[in-house]
């Protein structure tokens, strides 16, 4: 029999190797970060200590610790779980090379990549890094499989989330806008190039902050929101891929939230106007309708005439766009069209039926809006909307005029599960006074084209223009019952949607 203390020298080797790896940037780089966020008024979480706080405690796998010529190549990659689900998980060490990407680590990105492809689980990436390093002594050689191309075939296959955590910049930065949903804390900043190379580059001198900090990363539309610090952001991640299915071949899981029985919603009609020119926060109407008053918004402040968000109804998981008439009267700009195609795509690709609030006096009109390209926006979010194979339910509260009521799904025969309205809503291709002025009416018609507008609703209901028109008190219980009509279709077994990816 083989004495077992032969194994000792070499086991010993591989341990110190692994605690060399585990070590990162060294004691002093992790102290200093350590007493930098604590001069910032905040905990700086190192990489090793974001996968800890992000995944169920005790379930991460490391995958290449020893891979490169620096510890893990200064990248921290495996599989963990969140909630009990495995999902693969990469962070950028700052404390290493910078987070610098050699080719060990884009190695190690691509079997990331890979790995959540193969196993239809999702991929999180955590980044704060310089983008590519130039080789060192040691490094394989280059020409390895392409990282990028990996994350971009995932798109609309797995739930893909970036968050950025600190300065991120070339390569590892397009990770975020290839993602369905990216998150960043309010000190980090995303850019094709730090401020070293603009300053070599073009002669510019700007902070970090200035070039890609989040005012510039939110009002560009790559990242999508802002957490306070480390652990929010963390804690943000895990309740966004809670309302998710592991991949495009599972539907969300359903959640006991306490609240899912039928209700009226009697206080809906002291929180939206009966005068469709009257604003309200339809934010309120939201937190009325869905269980427990709680949802997920996302990119609440990049085109907020639009609300988009995540939350549950009876237990099941939905993706709520509401118009919000706090803003711009609901009308849908460039930016809330862009927001709400690719939010609606990312719901229709993990099956999350989608629930359309109307009130909005359509698409932005001007010479401003024209020349942002509101038509190619609209039609974009348009085709988002009638491409969607998901579960639709449409309800106009007040008002939904020409293109805009298109945009959010209001036709029924648009493979809409259910179409509704509350009494009263006005449509058409304008409202009255618009259409007055347009055509140069006189007081009688002027009369006339207010009384056609007032009794729309009614119209349209007679036309099967909608299902039926409802009392808003009833509002969570018809898509309760829309959601109960569609629960046969819903039970089958998911599969991807018949496209390609989700355009970022």
């Amino acid at each position: 029999m083989a004495d077992r203390h032969d194994w000792d020298e070499t086991l010993d080797d591989l341990e110190a190797r692994r605690d060399a790896a585990r070590a990162m940037g060294g004691a002093e780089k992790l102290t200093k970060r350590q007493q930098k966020g604590q001069q910032n008024g905040r905990e700086m979480l190192d990489a090793r200590q974001r996968i800890e706080a992000l995944v169920d405690r005790g379930s991460f796998t490391e995958i290449g610790t020893l891979a490169g010529s620096a510890p893990a190549d200064g990248l921290v990659a495996g599989v963990g779980m969140i909630d009990g689900r495995s999902v693969a998980v990469g962070a950028e060490d700052f404390t290493t090379l910078g987070g610098s990407i050699g080719p060990a680590a884009s190695r190690k990105r691509w079997r990331l990549a890979d790995i959540a492809g193969r196993e239809r689980i999702p991929l999180v990436m955590l980044l704060e890094g310089a983008g590519h390093r130039p080789p060192r002594p040691g490094d394989p050689g280059g020409g390895g499989p392409g990282d990028l191309q990996a994350q971009g075939r995932l798109s609309g296959l797995v739930p893909m989330v970036c968050a950025v955590m600190g300065p991120s910049a070339g390569h590892g930065a397009i990770t975020a806008p290839l993602c369905d949903f990216a998150v960043m804390t309010p000190d980090a900043a995303i850019f094709t190039a730090g401020p070293p190379v603009v300053k070599a580059a073009l002669g510019e001198e700007v902070s970090a902050a200035a070039l890609g900090g989040p005012q510039v990363a939110i009002a560009s539309g790559v990242i999508h929101n802002v957490s306070a610090d480390d652990r929010s952001l963390l804690a943000d991640i895990r309740a966004y891929l809670s309302f998710f299915g592991s991949s495009a071949w599972e539907r969300p899981p359903w959640v006991d939230t306490g609240d899912v029985s039928p209700r009226d919603l009697d206080d809906i009609l002291s929180v939206v106007p009966r005068d469709g020119a009257n604003a309200y926060d339809m934010r309120q109407a939201v937190s009325l309708l869905v269980d427990g008053g709680a949802f997920f918004q996302v990119q609440p402040d990049f085109g907020p005439s639009v609300v988009c968000a995540l939350a549950r109804i009876g237990g099941h998981a939905v993706g709520v766009v509401a118009n919000q008439p706090e803003v711009i009267a609901g009308s849908i700009d460039v930016d809330a069209a862009d927001k709400a195609a690719h939010f609606v795509s990312v719901c229709d690709s993990f099956h999350l039926p989608l629930v359309f609030l109307a009130d909005n006096p359509g698409v932005l009109a001007g010479q401003r809006s024209e020349q942002a390209g509101i038509l190619r926006a609209g039609a974009r979010m348009f085709a988002a909307q009638t491409r969607a194979t998901t579960v639709k339910i449409h309800v106009t509260f007040r008002k939904a005029y020409g293109f805009g009521s298109c945009v959010m799904a209001m036709n029924p025969y648009d493979n809409q599960t259910i179409s509704l309205a509350f009494p009263g809503a006005t449509l058409g291709a304008m409202g009255s006074a618009g259409a007055s002025n347009a055509i140069g009416a006189d007081d009688s018609t002027r009369q006339d084209l207010r009384q056609a507008e007032n009794e729309s609703s009614l119209r349209s209901a007679a036309g099967l223009s909608f299902d039926d028109l409802i009392d808003p008190r009833q509002l969570r219980n018809s898509i309760l019952n829309g959601l109960q009509l569609s629960a046969a279709r819903r039970r089958l077994p998911a599969a991807p949607v018949a496209r390609i990816g989700i355009t970022p």
